[in-house]
């Protein structure tokens, strides 16, 4: 199954990629991600590096999405989320962008955003919410504090929003 998953993957990407191009609306793709593992051995460093593990999956991330052509990625101003977002902002040839987690504004994100593809990582807590607030429901609770593998997507077409919550786990 394992070898499936990734080969599923690049399909639903390709297919949204090629939607988007054909179409005569305007397809906006949001993937949302939590930062990769963080080093836990200093537990008053507020903002830590990320593990080993977490460049790792760092890295992984990117190999998973890189039949994804994105036109931005976003990331928190910590270590941790930036680490987790720069190998794939790397192969798109794009600058992370920064984003407040207590200022991001859903409505200026799609409107800067209309037709792109955009990354977006955060944390166990802010990921969910924010995926909740596109979707103007409670659909998703915060992610376990182990877990570090949700990918969430939202395609957005007009007025219509669809929503995929994935598990990817190397």
């Amino acid at each position: 199954m394992k070898f499936w998953l990734p080969l599923i993957l690049i399909y639903f990407f390709s297919v949204s990629s090629y939607a988007q191009k054909t179409d005569n609306s305007t397809l906006t793709t949001l993937y949302f991600i939590r930062h990769a593992e963080k080093d836990r051995s200093n537990p008053e460093n507020k903002n830590p590096h990320l593990t080993a593990i977490g460049n790792e999956r760092a890295i992984y991330w990117s190999e998973v999405l890189k039949n994804v052509t994105f036109d931005a990625v976003y990331s928190t101003d910590y270590n941790r989320t930036i680490e987790t977002a720069t190998p794939t902002a790397q192969i798109n040839n794009l600058t992370v962008k920064r984003y407040n987690v207590n200022t991001l504004d859903a409505a200026k994100l799609i409107t800067e955003n209309t037709g792109n593809n955009v990354l977006i990582v955060g944390h166990s807590d802010t990921t969910p919410k924010f995926v909740n607030n596109f979707l103007g429901s409670e659909k998703y609770q915060p992610i376990a504090d182990n877990n570090n593998g949700n990918l969430y997507i939202l395609t957005i077409s007009d007025d219509r929003i669809t929503d995929l919550l994935l598990e990817i786990h190397p």
